[in-house]
């Protein structure tokens, strides 16, 4: 049985885009802006400051932004691995 990705690191390189890594050595950029731009609910996350101050769930099956218990907003490792996948695609694509 193989064990299932989960996110090893994150962290912001501009706001609203992330370089993340996960457990297996895939690393991706996820470019987020497009989402986090609409809603109400992404509000806080437009603030570049707070974006930068995300945080890995303890083992990984996430990301997400406020206190632990009481997370604001999230973004699940498989969505993220996906999302970095194919923005990689992509980009190979258009080069």
């Amino acid at each position: 049985m193989t064990s299932l990705p989960r996110i090893s690191t994150a962290e912001a390189v501009l706001p609203g885009v992330l370089k993340i890594r996960w457990n297996d050595g895939y690393e991706g950029i996820v470019d987020l802006r497009g989402i986090i731009g609409k809603g109400p609910v992404f509000e806080p996350l437009r603030d570049a400051k707070h974006f930068s101050e995300l945080q890995v769930e303890q083992y990984g099956h996430s990301i997400f932004w406020g206190e632990d218990g009481n997370e604001e907003v999230d973004f699940g490792c498989d969505r993220l691995r996906e999302m970095a996948e194919e923005q990689a695609a992509f980009i190979a694509k258009a080069s």
